[in-house]
């Protein structure tokens, strides 16, 4: 934009009102009536008012230089209504700025540089979009995963279940794919990573209560789903591949399931003995390991955290002491039922079984609370199903085999 004036001090006053004006011009090209203008001029079908959205408008500072910029998908339409705009825009300043009475414009607008054809879309803009979304979504996972970490709650390693109970971590079984077919280690190679995590269970057993020659533990969890039973029964399986003469007591009387796991039947057992039908040693069931018997849970009663605590349980655990080297009783879950708990406390203490990444630390603290209530205790904690790599890297069970290497072949004459 440029002002006719006589001398320089007419000069300076010009340039100093360009400059005003040059800011609501910026404003003006922006309008509908400049859009209006360009729609009749090029016959266009959109409306003022879109056409308008699409026209925008910047100045330099300290200068009245106008910059206009139209965006459109098309790029030679976007050319085609710049120049128009720029067109409309030198012929509007110039209605605008001439006096009435007066042919010339105190303030005329020109165009400088023509609008020229663009070479690459302004929108999007793919690589700054891909830095931004690559950028958000770091930002975005990371606060995802300390979100995760703060509100999880499951344990994960053994430094928690050391801080919430006070009894040593026997073992850390590791997961293993293969056991929803094969829960029992028996239908393992015998050295099999679980195998052998088992027998190192089978060994720091040994170590609880030394004195005690003939033990009974209940091996419990907080919830179900955390593997008690199978640990129960490849405990007692390895238990007596090492000699022990060992009986295991199907104590979950709600939902039995060692008779299932084993073939074995179940309509006569614990059941079965505790109301006297049935002496103890006529209802134990054989086993392939002649080591092993096991006292299924007989026919489902309709009280039996009742039947579990009266007399009679507490004289089938003593017989049960007397007559074997360990006694190992598959109790229902500490949180749901009592059952647990209570024969936890006629037995020498419990096992407790936790499941990696599942069990939380409200409910280990609650079970434990739950054997305090009635004077027993966790004398045995089992992390189960944990990682084969990674934690930290305690317990026994890497899910590294240690097998005998196969013997090199004979040579050949």
């Amino acid at each position: 934009m440029s002002t006719s004036a006589s001398d320089d001090s007419q000069a300076l006053q010009g340039g100093q009102f360009s400059l005003q004006r040059v800011k609501s011009y910026a404003d003006l090209l922006s309008g509908q009536e400049i859009a209006r203008r360009v729609v009749d001029q090029l016959g266009l079908e959109e409306s003022p008012k879109a056409l308008a959205s699409q026209i925008s408008a910047t100045t330099k500072v300290d200068t009245v230089i106008l910059t206009v910029n139209v965006t459109d998908p098309d790029p030679e339409r976007a050319q085609r209504l710049a120049t128009a705009v720029s067109t409309v825009f030198v012929g509007y300043v110039a209605e605008l700025e001439t006096p009435p009475g007066k042919d010339a414009a105190t303030i005329k607008a020109s165009v400088v540089d023509p609008a020229s054809k663009p070479s690459s879309p302004i929108s999007p803009n793919t690589v700054r979009n891909l830095a931004l979304g690559l950028l958000l979504g770091l930002i975005l996972g990371a606060g995802l995963a300390l979100l995760r970490d703060t509100l999880d709650t499951t344990i994960k390693s053994t430094k928690q279940l050391a801080a919430l109970v006070e009894a040593p971590i026997l073992a850390s079984i590791t997961f293993d794919p293969d056991a929803i077919d094969t829960p029992l280690t028996s239908t393992l190679d015998t050295y099999a990573p679980r195998t052998e995590a088992f027998r190192v269970l089978r060994t720091n057993l040994q170590f609880i209560d030394p004195d005690i020659q003939r033990k009974v533990f209940v091996v419990t969890s907080s919830l179900p789903g955390e593997g008690k039973t199978t640990t129960a029964i490849n405990l007692a399986l390895a238990l007596a591949e090492g000699g022990e003469r060992v009986a295991l007591v199907e104590g979950d009387l709600r939902r039995p399931k060692i008779s299932e796991y084993l073939n074995l039947e179940s309509a006569v057992g614990l059941t079965t003995v505790l109301i006297g039908k049935l002496p103890l040693d006529a209802a134990m069931q054989a086993t392939a390991n002649d080591e092993l018997e096991v006292l299924a849970s007989g026919a489902t009663p309709p009280n039996p955290a009742e039947l579990l605590k009266s007399s009679s349980m507490s004289k089938l655990i003593g017989a049960l002491r007397e007559k074997y080297d360990i006694v190992l009783i598959d109790a229902p879950p500490l949180l749901p039922v009592t059952d647990g708990a209570l024969l936890a406390a006629e037995a020498d203490g419990a096992l407790l079984v936790i499941r990696h990444g599942k069990t939380t630390t409200d409910q280990v603290s609650s079970a434990v609370d739950r054997l305090d209530a009635v004077g027993a205790t966790p004398v045995g904690v089992i992390f189960n199903m944990t990682p084969a790599k990674g934690g930290d890297g305690y317990g026994y069970g890497y899910g590294y085999g240690y097998a005998p290497e196969a013997p090199s072949p004979s040579p050949t004459a």
